[in-house]
C-alpha cells in the first residue's frame, strides 16, 4: 500500500472540494455533502479524522449538467470523469479529479487516474418497497458487472477464480453494460418522484426528497459549504446515533495502493 501523508491529502482534496463548491453556484447546479464528508461537518466542522475522501451528491439534472459542461466549466488541472467524459470509468458515479496527482486504487483493477472528490447522482425511486428492491437488485447487478469488467481476472490465480470475470468479459462489452446500467439510474424522473435515493449506497438511502432539499450552508474545515437541508434527519437516516464514536476497529480508511500528490496520472 502507499505511504503518504494522510493530512496532506485530506488538504488537497479540500482544495477539490472548494472548487466544485464555486463552479456549483457559478452555474446554479445545487449539490450537498453526502455520507461520512456530511457526518464529519456535523460531528467534527471538517473531515472525520481517519477519513480520506469527500463524498457529495447532486440532483440527477443537474449532474447532467455537470456531464455536459465540466470541460468548460472546471479550471485546470481539474476534471471530471464519469462513462460519458472517458470510457475506461466503469462506473454509475463520477469523479472530479486534479490530473497533476496520480492515483491507483487497487493493484488488480485496470484504471488509473488522480486524487478525487466522489460525485454521486442522486435520482429519484419508486415509493414501493417491492419496487425499490429490483431497483437496487438490478444497480448493484450491473455494478457488479463494471468491477469484473476492470478487475484482473488472474487477480487470484489462473484457477476457477478467473473463470467469472473472463466469463463475464465474454458475454458483455463495456458499452452494453454501461447503457443498461444507465436504464437502471433513470428508471424514474428525479421531478415526478417524492422519494430520492443515491442508488450506489443502497436501500437505505431511500429518504423523502425533502430531507435534502434545496442545501444549507454548513461549516467544513473552516470554509462554508452546502449540506443536506435536514442534517438531523439525514444522518439518523444513514447512520442511527451518528454522534457516538464508532470503536477503534472500525475506523477505516482507503489504504490506496499508489499515492503520489506530484506527479500527473498520464506521466505515469
Amino acid at each position: 500500500m502507499a505511504d503518504y501523508n494522510f493530512r496532506e491529502l485530506q488538504l488537497h482534496i479540500l482544495k477539490i472540494l472548494l472548487c466544485f463548491d464555486r463552479v456549483c453556484r457559478e452555474h446554479n447546479l445545487h449539490y450537498w455533502l453526502l455520507f461520512g464528508t456530511m457526518l464529519g461537518a456535523v460531528r467534527h466542522r471538517g473531515f472525520i479524522p481517519w477519513d480520506d475522501d469527500i463524498d457529495v451528491g447532486l440532483p440527477r439534472p443537474d449532474y447532467e449538467q455537470l456531464i455536459l459542461h465540466a470541460r468548460e466549466w472546471l479550471p485546470e488541472p481539474y476534471e471530471f470523469v464519469c462513462y460519458q467524459t472517458d470510457p475506461r470509468c466503469l462506473s454509475g458515479f463520477g469523479k472530479m479529479q486534479d490530473s497533476q496527482t496520480t492515483l491507483i486504487e487497487r493493484k488488480h483493477v485496470n484504471y488509473r487516474g488522480g486524487v478525487y472528490i466522489d460525485i454521486f447522482p442522486i435520482d429519484g425511486i419508486s415509493s414501493c418497497p417491492l419496487r425499490q428492491r429490483i431497483q437496487y437488485w438490478r444497480y448493484s447487478y450491473y455494478n457488479k458487472l463494471c468491477y469484473l469488467l476492470l478487475r484482473d481476472p488472474y487477480k487470484h490465480g489462473h484457477g476457477p477464480s478467473c473463470w467469472l470475470p473472463l466469463l463475464v468479459r465474454r458475454l458483455y462489452s463495456p458499452q452494453c453494460v454501461m447503457r443498461r446500467f444507465r436504464r437502471v439510474m433513470l428508471r424514474y424522473s428525479w421531478d415526478e418522484s417524492r422519494y430520492v435515493s443515491c442508488l450506489h449506497d443502497g436501500p437505505t438511502s431511500v429518504m423523502p426528497k425533502e430531507v435534502l432539499g434545496r442545501g444549507a450552508t454548513i461549516e467544513f474545515e473552516g470554509h462554508p459549504v452546502t449540506g443536506v437541508s435536514q442534517p438531523d434527519v439525514y444522518l439518523t437516516h444513514e447512520f442511527g446515533n451518528y454522534m457516538e464514536l464508532p470503536p477503534v476497529e472500525k475506523r477505516k480508511s482507503h489504504n490506496f495502493y499508489y499515492l503520489n500528490l506530484h506527479k500527473p496520472y498520464r506521466d505515469n
